[in-house]
C-alpha cells in the first residue's frame, strides 16, 4: 500500500475518513429524530401563519395533516420541540469541558490511542440508542451526553498527528481532511433516510455504528504518531518531512507554557473565527432536516438528500482552497498571514452573507437550498485559515490550543439547538426562521472582520520555551560584551602588543 502512495496520503484518507465517522454518529439523530416523533397534526396550538407549509396543507385533503412522515410502521414518540431540543443538544452539554484534556492526552498518549479509541467508543454507544429511546427519551439525552464527554477529545488530538507529521507548507491541503466530518454529514442525511424508508430509524444506528468499528480497524494497522515510529515509511519520505518540520516540532513535547499561551492574541484569534464558523455550521447541519419539513413541507427522503448537498460543497471547496492557499505558500506569492486572512474572509465573511440570503428566502425553496449549499460550502475555507493558523503559531502546543479553542467553540453546538427550539416551539413559522437565520448571519460577519485586523499566522517564541530561555540568557550576556568586553579587550591587547615589542627588543639585544 506504500508502495502506491506516500505515508502521508494514506494518513490522510484515514483522517478524512475518521472523522466522516465521527460526525456519523453525531449527527445520525439529526435525521433519525424526524422520523422517531409523531407527527405533529395541524392544530390552533402551532402557529402556521407565514409558512410555506401552508401552501402544502392547502392543496392536500380536508383530512390531511401538517408535513407528514408516513414512512414505516414503526412506533414514533411524542417529544415536542422542547424535548426534542435537549435530545440533539444533550451531546454538547459537557463536550467543552474534555476538548483541553484531547489536547493534552494525545501530546502524552499519542493521537493514534486518543481519536481512535474516542471514535470507536462513540460507534459501539451508538448501537445503544434504540433501546435508550423506547425506554425514556431522559435516558437517551443520557446517552448523548456520555457520547459527547468521549467525542469532546477527538478533534483536538488530530492537531498533535498534523504537527508531527505535516510539513508547514502542505498544512492547508493536510487539514482539509478534517473535512471528512462534512462528507460524514452529507452521507448520513441520504443514507439515513433511505435506511428509514427500508428498514425503518433503528437501522440508521446500526450502520453507522458498524461503519465506524470498521474504520476503527484499518486506523489502529496503519497509523503511527509520528515518522520515526512508522515501520514502513520510506527513509526518502522520513528526512524530507523532519526536514521540513526542523526545531519546530520537539520529539519531547516541553512543559506547556499556559499563561504565555492564554495571554495570546494569535491564538484567541482564532479563536473567535472558529466561534462564529462553528455557530453557522452546527446551526446549518442541525437544523437543517427540521428547516425544510416545517417550512418547505420535504418528506424525509428530500430532506436527506438536499440536507447532505451542502455538505459535498463543503468539502470540495476546502479543497480548493487549501490546493490554492498551498500554492501561494510554496511559491512565495503570499505571506502565510495573509493566506489565512483570505481563507478566513470566505469562511466566516463568505458565510454569512450566504446564511444572510437564506433568511431572506420566504418560500423559495430553490434559493434557500443554493443558500445553504453556498453558507456551508464557504465555511471548508477554515482549513486554510483559523484552524491552520493554530499549527503556524504554535506546532509544538497546537492540540491543547485546539482544545481550548473548542472548550469555547462547542458552545454554540448546545446553545444553537436550545436557541431554535426557543424561537420555533409551536411557531413554525417564516419569520421566526428568519431571526434565527439572522443572529447566524451576524456572528459570522463580525467574527470575521476582526480576524482580518487582528490576526496573525506568525510563529510564537513560546513555542519553543528552551530556545526562547537560550536566548534570553544570550540576552543577559550581550550587554557585557557590549560594555565591560570592548574596553577591556582593547586594553588587554595593547597590552599584549607592549610585551611583545619588549621581548622581541631583548631577543634582539
Amino acid at each position: 500500500m506504500a508502495g502506491c502512495m506516500s505515508t502521508r496520503d494514506i494518513l490522510w484518507y484515514l483522517v478524512f475518513t475518521g472523522f466522516a465517522v465521527n460526525y456519523m454518529v453525531r449527527l445520525n439523530i439529526n435525521i433519525g429524530i424526524v422520523s422517531m416523533v409523531k407527527n405533529i397534526p395541524k392544530s390552533n396550538n402551532i402557529s402556521y401563519s407565514n409558512t410555506c407549509v401552508q401552501t402544502v396543507i392547502s392543496n392536500s385533503s380536508a383530512n390531511s395533516t401538517a408535513p407528514t412522515i408516513s414512512i414505516t410502521d414503526e412506533p414514533k414518540f411524542d417529544w415536542d420541540a422542547k424535548q426534542q431540543g435537549l435530545v440533539l443538544g444533550g451531546y454538547f452539554w459537557l463536550h467543552p469541558f474534555f476538548q483541553v484534556a484531547g489536547g493534552v492526552m494525545a501530546q502524552r498518549y499519542g493521537t493514534k490511542l486518543v481519536f481512535g479509541v474516542s471514535n470507536v467508543m462513540q460507534c459501539l454507544l451508538s448501537f445503544l440508542i434504540p433501546l435508550l429511546a423506547e425506554l425514556d427519551y431522559r435516558a437517551l439525552i443520557f446517552l448523548r451526553v456520555i457520547q459527547g464527554i468521549i467525542g469532546g477529545v477527538t478533534w483536538p488530538s488530530m492537531h498533535n498527528l498534523t504537527a508531527s507529521w505535516i510539513p508547514p507548507n502542505e498544512r492547508s491541503k493536510f487539514l482539509s481532511a478534517y473535512m471528512g466530518s462534512s462528507i460524514g454529514a452529507a452521507l448520513t442525511y441520504p443514507l439515513c433516510g433511505l435506511l428509514i424508508s427500508w428498514f425503518g430509524w433503528p437501522s440508521v444506528f446500526y450502520v453507522t455504528g458498524g461503519i465506524g468499528v470498521v474504520w476503527f480497524i484499518a486506523w489502529w494497522v496503519f497509523v503511527y504518531d509520528s515518522p520515526a515510529q512508522h515501520p514502513r515509511i520510506s527513509e526518502k519520505e522520513k528526512k524530507y518531512i523532519l526536514d521540513c518540520l526542523g526545531k519546530t516540532v520537539t520529539t519531547k513535547k516541553p512543559p506547556i507554557p499556559w499563561k504565555r499561551l492564554l495571554l495570546s492574541r494569535p491564538m484567541w484569534m482564532n479563536v473567535m473565527a472558529q466561534w462564529g464558523n462553528l455557530w453557522g455550521l452546527f446551526t446549518l447541519m442541525t437544523q437543517a432536516p427540521t428547516y425544510f419539513r416545517f417550512i418547505h413541507g420535504w418528506d424525509i427522503r428530500m430532506t436527506g438528500l438536499f440536507s447532505g448537498i451542502p455538505h459535498l460543497c463543503r468539502t470540495t471547496f476546502a479543497i480548493i482552497m487549501s490546493t490554492f492557499g498551498d500554492y501561494l505558500l510554496r511559491n512565495n506569492l503570499m505571506a502565510r498571514t495573509n493566506v489565512r486572512k483570505m481563507a478566513t474572509a470566505f469562511c466566516c465573511i463568505g458565510q454569512g452573507l450566504f446564511v444572510l440570503g437564506l433568511a431572506l428566502s420566504g418560500c423559495n425553496s430553490t434559493a434557500a437550498i443554493v443558500c445553504l449549499a453556498a453558507a456551508t460550502g464557504v465555511s471548508g475555507a477554515v482549513s486554510t485559515g483559523a484552524l491552520a493558523g493554530f499549527v503556524d503559531i504554535s506546532p509544538n502546543f497546537a492540540s491543547v490550543m485546539l482544545g481550548i479553542s473548542f472548550t469555547v467553540t462547542v458552545i454554540p453546538g448546545f446553545l444553537s439547538p436550545a436557541l431554535v427550539g426557543f424561537l420555533t416551539h409551536q411557531n413554525q413559522t417564516v419569520g421566526q426562521w428568519q431571526i434565527v437565520f439572522l443572529i447566524v448571519s451576524f456572528m459570522l460577519v463580525v467574527t470575521g472582520v476582526l480576524y482580518q485586523f487582528f490576526a496573525t499566522a506568525e510563529l510564537q517564541e513560546w513555542n519553543s520555551p528552551a530556545d526562547e530561555k537560550n536566548n534570553h540568557e544570550l540576552g543577559k550576556l550581550e550587554p557585557l560584551l557590549t560594555t565591560k568586553s570592548i574596553d577591556s579587550i582593547i586594553k588587554e591587547d595593547q597590552n599584549s602588543l607592549e610585551h611583545d615589542i619588549k621581548h622581541n627588543k631583548i631577543l634582539i639585544n
